[in-house]
């Protein structure tokens, strides 16, 4: 695979990156990416995925942007409320690297959708912010063995973990808590939204370039109001409904 001139300027500070380097490049060059979630943990992820020199970029989502949503989803601007944030967002990464391709899927993620979106992708990032959606991206990636990385916040907290078979996501999340807040509801910080989908691109290129150890089976915890951080291991669990032993189809 071969850098143009441009290419080579442009990746200058990848490319002498030992951990990263021109095999480094190459692997995200030919790599594909699965966003699921275009908001404020997709728009930070998107930017510095395509800024990598990700080839291929997909964004799903199936809403429009709204102005309240400014206030984190710094793909956006004013010009872009009312537009599908599919559109708006590719559109915006184009303009920040047109050496890759972004595609939009402006529609909800089902099991009716979830296989054709996650089978050809390399590596899948969940943004969403709802258990649902969460529970769809997961069994969808491991019915496709896709390595997921997943992420959440809400008022100053947030995570990032990854998952590539077992355990997966449900091993830490059985179940829809019944106290399930959202951000709509209890607020989050804007720029939390920032730290967390940087944190999950670069997982997501630890996991493409191979550098590294990737957060697998471990979720980072990240605490703003105090400034702390800490790591916990997730174990499979063998009654997981998607992943353990007595799952059938990852659903």
């Amino acid at each position: 695979m071969v850098f143009t001139d441009v290419e080579i300027e442009r990746y200058a500070r990848h490319l002498v990156l030992r951990e990263v380097g021109g095999p480094g490049q190459q692997k995200l060059k030919g790599s594909s990416a699965l966003i699921v979630g275009a908001g404020g943990l997709g728009s930070p992820a998107a930017l510095y995925l395509a800024a990598a020199g990700v080839g291929t970029l997909i964004l799903a989502d199936p809403d429009d942007v709204d102005v309240s949503n400014l206030q984190r989803q710094v793909i956006y601007t004013e010009d872009d409320i009312g537009r599908p944030k599919p559109e708006a967002a590719a559109d915006r990464l184009a303009a920040l690297n047109p050496h890759i391709f972004v595609a939009g899927f402006n529609g909800a993620f089902t099991e009716d959708t979830a296989d054709e979106l996650v089978s050809d992708v390399d590596v899948v990032l969940d943004g969403t912010d709802d258990f649902a959606s969460r529970f769809a991206v997961n069994a969808a990636c491991i019915r496709r063995g896709k390595p997921l990385v997943s992420g959440a916040i809400g008022r100053w907290t947030g995570q990032v973990g990854v998952f590539t078979g077992k355990p997966c996501y449900r091993c830490l999340v059985p179940e829809i808590p019944p106290d399930a807040e959202t951000c709509s509801v209890v607020g989050v910080v804007g720029a939390l939204a920032g730290v967390i989908g940087s944190m999950m691109a670069v997982e997501a290129i630890k996991l493409v370039t191979g550098a590294g150890e990737p957060l697998d089976g471990r979720m980072m915890i990240y605490d703003a109001l105090a400034g702390e951080t800490r790591t916990v291991r997730v174990g499979p669990d063998p009654e997981c409904p998607v992943c353990g032993e007595g799952a059938a189809s990852g659903a």
